[in-house]
């Protein structure tokens, strides 16, 4: 074992000495990333599209139909901690992987809980599968780790955008996946799950196989080196200062992102029962869905010039004007049609995509390698939990008031965005 170790130390040294190997692997590690965001993409669109309708049918009430979706995204609070502080340990990919993993057993265990009718089975399963949403979100820091800084943004939006084409079928499979289910003798709500559940263990087996040598440990080891000779020449003291944690901008980018979450978390999760009552069938369920999907990860690309371009700061406020949008068309528009439905959802879908893509711009330049994983892990589990409230609590609200309450309280949540940003770069001053 220490031979090993002595052994991949000599190995990551040979990057750590040579910018020209760091390029290199970064160019490796973005397409291995991309190839198994496109895989886990297809995992991430089940629970999206079929949890509540599953919860709904097996409870008999819409009242709880919003718990999978909290649970989901509760289990992801967990798993993204977990995978964090592995990552800040033993590098991206047994963190990235072992998330995947989890996140597809997850999947079987749904389609196991609708074989033998059991909630408790379903509930169970869900958390486990939350962790396949944890990954995947996880999984944009990975194209940061060896990415210049007036190029994060770019490499957060490149893993981000492949995510659309899984993220995209997974939704339109919806009918062909049930059918298939069907088939087995299993419920056709639980095809997707089917489809999840070989998307993420397929994912984690390519991380796994083809992500060394990990970008993480590299990316360490060539801050260690930095500080190192920053501390020991006084002429590049002030370099040092490099390497210690901008709170401040922690507090801004983690803001961005739980308020986009749990905006974008509540109104998603409740559109497909809305939707279900106002008569519209499974298949157009699925178009919905997968268009907000699309502006979720497929505008990444731009989002990424243009923070990179206009800085976080700014797209943060066009996320919020783009989430209250959203919010105020849900609310007002009629829900017998399908084109006010796909716009608002896909400025919901946008609206996220600028936060989360500002957000973590914001905490890759606040925090130095040497504790970037496990502060991203953090601040994914506050994430998770906005989420696993906003999905919890949508149901209750839906079934107590009503969709277009739901809809007001997102846009809101989304204009409290911007003093808040607001107000903390006034203190950072």
């Amino acid at each position: 074992m220490r031979n090993k170790t002595k052994n991949q130390s000599s190995y990551i040294m040979e990057y750590v000495n040579s910018e020209e190997k760091q390029r290199e692997l970064h160019s490796k590690t973005l397409k291995v990333v991309i190839f198994s965001q496109i895989l886990a993409g297809a995992g991430l669109a089940a629970g999206v599209t079929v949890g509540a309708l599953l919860a709904k049918d097996m409870l008999g009430t819409d009242r709880y139909a919003g718990i999978p979706s909290g649970l989901i995204t509760l289990g992801s609070a967990v798993a993204a901690y977990a995978v964090g502080r592995f990552s800040q340990r033993w590098g991206r990919r047994p963190g990235l992987a072992g998330g995947f993993i989890i996140g597809g057993i997850g999947a079987i265990g749904v389609v196991l809980s609708t074989l033998l009718n059991s909630v408790l089975l379903l509930f169970l399963s869900m958390l486990l599968y939350g962790a396949g949403t944890a990954t995947n979100l996880q999984a944009r820091y990975a194209g940061t780790d060896l990415a210049l800084p007036s190029n994060r943004a770019k490499a957060v939006s490149a893993a981000m955008v492949f995510t659309t084409f899984g993220a995209v079928a997974g939704p339109n499979l919806v009918t062909l996946t049930g059918k298939f289910a069907a088939s087995l003798g299993a419920p056709p709500l639980s095809g997707p799950f089917m489809l999840a559940a070989a998307a993420y263990l397929l994912a984690g087996l390519v991380l796994f196989l083809f992500l060394r040598p990990d970008p993480f440990l590299v990316a360490k080891a060539v801050a260690d080196k930095q500080s190192s000779e920053a501390m020991a020449s006084d002429a590049s003291r002030s370099q040092a200062g490099e390497y210690v944690a901008d709170k401040k901008g922690i507090i801004i980018g983690a803001t961005v992102m739980l308020l986009t979450q749990i905006v974008m978390v509540a109104i998603m999760t409740m559109t497909p029962v809305h939707m279900q009552h106002h008569g519209h069938e499974l298949g157009a369920v699925g178009v919905v869905i997968g268009i907000h999907i699309a502006a979720m990860y497929l505008p990444s690309l731009i989002t990424g010039i243009l923070v990179d371009k206009f800085g976080h700061i700014l797209m943060s406020y066009i996320a919020g004007f783009t989430l209250l949008l959203s919010g105020l068309l849900a609310a007002f528009g009629p829900g017998d049609s399908m084109i006010v439905l796909v716009i608002a959802l896909m400025l919901l879908g946008l609206g996220w995509n600028f936060g989360l893509i500002s957000g973590t711009t914001a905490i890759v330049h606040a925090t130095p390698p040497q504790i970037r994983a496990k502060t991203q892990g953090t601040i994914d589990v506050l994430i998770a939990l906005g989420g696993a409230a906003g999905g919890a609590l949508s149901g209750m609200v839906v079934a107590q008031f009503s969709y277009v309450t739901l809809s007001l309280a997102g846009a809101f949540l989304s204009l409290i965005l911007i003093p808040v940003v607001l107000w903390v770069r006034k203190k950072r001053g």
